[in-house]
This record gives structure tokens, sequence and C-alpha cells, in this order.
């Protein structure tokens, strides 16, 4: 109901403004309406550029004082993170520098440049040496950022399976996530969505007749031990899903019908996160706002105090409830997974006669 007033208030102000200009229109007939410039508007235009260049910085400058945190991406919590997050960030210093230096040729310029009674503009029919210098320059640097791109992209989905990774599926549906865990051979029985059997409770289409699948494990929560190689494999049920993880900076599409894989190294544990000086800021923040909204939470049965977790999230809008298709990941030290490892029923246990 806010969101509609809102667009009704929204849509009176434009037509109060779009008549408040045919009222100013009709104001004008019978004054001088010429339509060539004269030195006076090219002037005050060329000003009002030079007032909306140090607008542009100004805006700039006041978003990184007040909402910029520096640097731009931190919190990684997997081993190639901070390959990633130096590759953003030497990626968003270029666009910055260029755009601030661009800007202020195009503004200043067009103050400079300005037109005036009697002035004739200079132009060039063509300058090679010009031309090669701005066709050069962009070229080697997107070049270098794409082949430092191609070389990090291929360090993090080359996935070396001598190291004998711990093998996980996530299995994606509207609007749930499975994990679906190897068990001691380390290898992922066969699936199919044609295999789900509900009255069985074989909820994930596990091939029952395949040996390897017998000591696999479905879970709701994911697990997994720090400073140990994984191997995901991702399916989906349905539609098309996306398996994000934003602090390990990993993602990838969950597609209908094929296994996608992704793979990485998680290098802080959940309860070391928690103690980072960020999170805890963070999260007194969000305690904070929760706190202010006591009743209500209380009143929809949600926990009040909020803390931190790691998230697996869709991604992809993959229906209504796309918003709250997500399942909790916690990274522990070795001996923690085991015990919690040796306390799940395997597949072949968890069927129904």
């Amino acid at each position: 109901m806010t969101a509609f007033l809102t667009l009704i208030i929204v849509l009176f102000i434009a037509i109060a403004i779009w008549q408040m200009v045919k009222i100013f229109d009709l104001a004008q007939v019978g004054s001088d309406n010429d339509q060539v410039a004269t030195d006076k508007d090219n002037t005050l235009n060329g000003y009002l550029m030079m007032a909306f260049l140090v607008f542009i910085y100004a805006i700039t400058i006041a978003s990184f004082w007040y909402l910029g945190d520096l640097p731009l991406m931190s919190n990684s919590a997997s081993e190639h993170g901070p390959e990633l997050d130096n590759l953003m960030v030497i990626s968003m210093a270029l666009i910055f520098v260029v755009q601030t230096f661009t800007q202020f040729l195009l503004h200043y310029f067009a103050y400079k440049y300005k037109g005036e009674k009697g002035r004739k503009a200079l132009f060039y029919a063509d300058n090679n040496t010009l031309e090669a210098i701005w066709t050069f320059i962009p070229v080697v640097v997107l070049a270098g950022l794409i082949i430092y791109g191609l070389f990090t992209w291929t360090s993090i989905m080359n996935v070396d399976e001598s190291e004998d990774p711990v093998v996980i599926e996530l299995y994606a549906q509207q609007f749930n996530w499975k994990a679906r865990y190897a068990g001691e051979d380390n290898t992922l029985g066969l699936a199919n969505v044609r295999l789900i059997d509900i009255d069985r409770a074989n909820i994930l289409g596990v091939d029952e007749s395949d040996p390897n699948a017998q000591d696999d494990i479905i879970t709701t929560e994911l697990h997994l031990p720090v400073g140990q190689p994984i191997l995901f494999k991702m399916r989906s049920q349905d539609v098309l899903h996306s398996a994000y993880m934003p602090h390990f900076r990993a993602q990838m599409n969950c597609v209908p019908g094929m296994i996608t894989q992704f793979g990485f190294t998680p290098s802080v544990t959940t309860a070391e996160m928690r103690q980072n000086p960020d999170i805890v800021e963070k999260v007194a923040n969000i305690n904070a706002l929760r706190l202010e909204r006591k009743d209500e939470i209380e009143a929809i049965g949600q926990e009040l105090i909020y803390e931190f977790d790691y998230l697996l999230l869709c991604n992809k809008i993959c229906g209504k409830s796309h918003y709250n298709m997500q399942m909790k990941i916690i990274v522990e030290t070795q001996e923690e997974y085991d015990a919690w490892l040796s306390e799940q029923k395997t597949f072949k246990n968890s069927l129904t006669n």
C-alpha cells in the first residue's frame, strides 16, 4: 500500500511539473523566442557545465566519505578470495581514474570552447598520431585486465582433483537447497530427477542401486572443514538457480538437466569471522535496528538477536519465494566437521520402506 501511495504522489508531482511547464510556455508568447543561442546563452551553459562538474566531484567525495568502506572488498573467507578482490579493486580504481579525468575534459572543454559571436571552430579532419594514442592506450590497458582476469579465472576454476577435495553436491529446487556429501568413498552416487521417490524419502533422485550412493549423506545445512579443498557439483530440479556464496567469492549457475561445478578452499571459520571487527560492527548495527522492531519481530516468531552466519543464496530470480532461498554454511575445524558428519544418516539408512 505504501508503494502504491508513493507511486500516486510521484505521478501527481510529474503532472504538476508538466502543467507548470505549459504555463511557462504560454507566458513566453509575444516575447523574443529566437531559437539561435546568444553569447549570453552560451556563457550561462558553460558555467552550468562547470557547476555540474563541481557537483559530480562533490557528491563523489561525499559518497566516499559517508558511505565508502575502503578497501572496496574485504572479509573474503576462501583462499582465492583475496586474488579476486584484488582484481576487482584494480578494475574499480582504473575506472574511477579514467572517469574522473574524462569527465573533467568533457565539462572543461564545453566551457572553454563555448560559442562566441565571430569565433570560428577549429577542427582537424584527421590526426593519425592522436587517433593512434587513444586507440593504443585502451587496447593495452584492456588487454592487460582481460589477461589478468583470465589467469585469475583459470586459477579458480581449474580444481586440482589430485588433492582429493571433499566432494559435495548442491541441489537447488524452488525454494530451498539440499547438500549431498559423497561419504567415505568421496564419490557421489548417480542421480536423476526422474528417480525422485517421495514415498521412500528419496528427495534428490539418487540411484538406489548405485554402490557409490549408499554412503552419501543428505543434509539441509552445509558444513565445511577449514583449510580443505571443496569441490561442489551443482544440480537443479526445476528452473535456473544460481549458487551464490558471497563471502567465499563463489557463484555458479545450477542448470536443469546438467551438472555444473565450482571449487574453493575455506580459509576462515564461522567462529573466526564472527570476531572480525567489520562483522562485529555490522551485526551490532543490525541488532540495533531489530531492537527498534522488537514487537514486530517477536510477533512473527523470529529470533530477536541476529548472529552472523555464512549463507548459500540463490542469485537468480527463480520465483515468488526466491528472496528466501538460502542455506546456512558453517565452516569449522576438521575435528568439528568429522564429529558432525559422523552424526548424519547415510542415504541407505535414510530411505523408508
